[in-house]
């Protein structure tokens, strides 16, 4: 598995392009799982296609139009419809594809959703490009914290996939007050490095034991204690 983190949707942009063609090719095919949104903007199946449905759905272009320019024909992108998608084609969706597309939203209510379809393990079987962005870049770690904002009022903790288990991450980094308490809590609480991804101009890839930064990324490490 490689796994790619995101903070920009355009993943196809020049300063990621050149890294990234490496993982992502004309023949490969696609799996969009979108089970990321939010209970307010969606309740049925008409709302779902609102967001994603082909040619007029909100974030369809936006979320497709990168890989066009990898050469990746529209036809190899499926979405996996919540609404429409039993628990058994759903799996069959993301063992059938190259690269799985993990979209931003809400990280806690993307696992849920995972966990009711019982995908758990077929995402962790996986073989091919885990791409995420925001929340699909946070779930694929197996502990994730998000500092407060309009939809997480409180810091908090939450449990992703146990993937990646070495770092944590800051998405959407502006350096606010907010983010940089959160940041210090993480590394006095937890010991372990975190990556402040910039907004919009940001990636890391983990390619096996390699991490790649590419793009703005901070890097924020614990303090060693001092033995007295």
């Amino acid at each position: 598995m490689i796994n790619i983190l995101l903070d920009t949707l355009d993943f196809s942009a020049d300063f990621l392009y050149e890294q990234l063609k490496r993982y992502i090719h004309p023949e490969d095919k696609v799996a969009v799982l979108a089970f990321s949104y939010r209970d307010r903007d969606v309740s049925c199946l008409a709302d779902w296609n609102a967001l994603y449905r082909k040619r007029d759905g909100l974030y369809y272009q936006n979320m497709v139009s990168p890989f066009l320019r990898y050469g990746i024909p529209e036809d190899h992108i499926k979405w996996i419809n919540y609404y429409t998608d039993s628990k058994s084609k759903a799996a069959e969706l993301i063992r059938g594809a190259d690269i799985l597309y993990l979209p931003g939203g809400l990280p806690d209510r993307m696992m849920e959703r995972i966990d009711e379809f019982n995908l758990r393990s077929t995402l962790l079987e996986f073989q091919g490009v885990v791409l995420g962005y925001s929340a699909g870049a946070l779930i694929q770690l197996e502990e994730y914290h998000l500092s407060p904002d309009q939809d997480y009022p409180e810091f908090c903790y939450f449990k992703g996939l146990p993937i990646l288990k070495d770092f944590y991450l800051e998405v959407h980094y502006e350096g606010s007050d907010a983010q940089n308490e959160a940041i210090q809590r993480v590394l006095k609480e937890r010991r372990k490095t975190v990556y402040a991804m910039v907004t919009d101009r940001a990636a890391i890839v983990i390619d096996g034991s390699k991490v790649r930064l590419l793009g703005e990324v901070n890097v924020f490490t614990p303090q060693l204690e001092t033995i007295e």
